[in-house]
C-alpha cells in the first residue's frame, strides 16, 4: 500500500495517522475499524467473487465501502497495520460449532506485534467479539468491553480463545500468507454446510450497542440491553437500513441464494 491508499483506508475508517505503530495506536485502529467496517456475507449471495488478493479487498472495503467476511476484514486490516509499520501475522483456525470444531482455515485472525513491546491478537472478523485486541501471551481473563475473554492453551500448542468461558475458536499460532486462506474462502462460499450460504447477515458495533440486520430483520442490542428487533416491511425499507445503518448503498435486496444440485452435488 502507497500513502494515499493507506490515507485513504484511514479516512474510510474515520482514524488519523499513528505517529508510531504503538499498542494505543493499534486499540484505536482496531475499534475505529469495528464501528466503521460491517461484518457482512452480502457477497455470497449476490453471486459476487471472494478473491483473496491484496488490492481487491482493498477496493471492497476502502472504495467500495463495504465489509466482508473474516479473510476480507482482517486481510485488509493487516495490509492496512503493514504499511502503519506494524508486524502482523495471519493466523488461522478453526470456529466451535457447539462442541465441535470447523474446517481448518475456517477463520483468520492477526497477531500484531508493535513498536513498544506489545504482542496481541487482533481480529476485526468475527462479528459479536472482543472491541480491542487481546493479549497474545496473556493466559488469564482479558476484561472488555465485549466481554470478558481468555487465551487458553492446550496440549498441542494450540491457543483457544474463550469469550465469556464459551470456546471461540481455535488458533494455530503459525504465521500463514493470504493465500493459504482460499480454500476457506471458497468453502464458506459455496458449500451448503457453510453458515455463511444458509443465511444473511450484516452486522456492526456501533457506539452504543450493536445492529444486525439479517433478511428483513432489524436488531439494535445497546450495551447491557435487551435486543429491539423491528421487522423491516417493505425492499426500500431494507435498502435504507443498509445505508443510514451500515453505509452499504445497494440497488436490489439481497436475498438467500437458493441450493441447486448440480451433478447429484448440492451445490448454490
Amino acid at each position: 500500500m502507497d500513502t494515499s491508499r493507506t490515507d485513504a483506508y484511514l479516512l474510510r475508517i474515520g482514524a488519523e495517522r499513528p505517529a508510531a505503530p504503538t499498542s494505543a495506536a493499534l486499540r484505536d485502529l482496531h475499534l475505529a475499524h469495528l464501528r466503521t467496517v460491517p461484518f457482512e456475507n452480502l457477497a455470497v449471495h449476490a453471486g459476487e467473487e471472494v478473491d483473496l488478493v491484496e488490492e481487491d479487498l482493498l477496493t471492497k472495503v476502502v472504495d467500495g465501502r463495504r465489509g466482508g467476511f473474516c479473510y476480507e476484514l482482517n486481510g485488509a486490516f493487516a495490509a492496512l497495520l503493514t504499511s502503519l509499520g506494524f508486524e502482523v501475522e495471519m493466523l488461522q483456525a478453526s470456529v466451535y460449532q457447539g462442541d465441535r470444531l470447523g474446517i481448518p482455515y475456517d477463520h483468520m485472525a492477526l497477531r500484531v506485534r508493535t513498536a513498544d513491546g506489545g504482542d496481541w491478537l487482533a481480529d476485526v472478523g468475527f462479528g459479536k467479539h472482543a472491541h480491542h485486541p487481546l493479549a497474545f501471551g496473556e493466559r488469564g481473563d482479558q476484561s472488555d468491553p465485549g466481554g470478558t475473554f481468555r487465551v487458553a492453551e492446550t496440549p498441542d500448542g494450540d491457543l483457544r480463545v474463550l469469550m465469556g468461558g464459551e470456546p471461540q475458536y481455535l488458533l494455530d499460532p503459525r504465521p500463514r500468507a493470504l493465500a493459504d486462506f482460499a480454500g476457506g474462502a471458497w468453502y464458506h462460499r459455496t458449500s451448503p454446510k457453510s453458515h455463511f450460504t444458509r443465511s444473511l447477515v450484516c452486522s456492526i458495533l456501533t457506539g452504543t450497542g450493536r445492529t444486525t440486520l439479517s433478511g428483513d430483520r432489524l436488531t439494535v442490542t445497546p450495551h447491557g440491553g435487551e435486543p429491539q428487533v423491528t421487522e423491516l416491511a417493505t425492499d426500500a425499507d431494507v435498502l435504507e437500513a443498509y445505508a443510514t445503518r451500515f453505509g452499504i448503498v445497494l440497488d436490489e435486496v439481497p436475498r438467500l441464494a437458493t441450493p441447486v444440485r448440480v451433478g447429484g452435488v448440492l451445490a448454490t
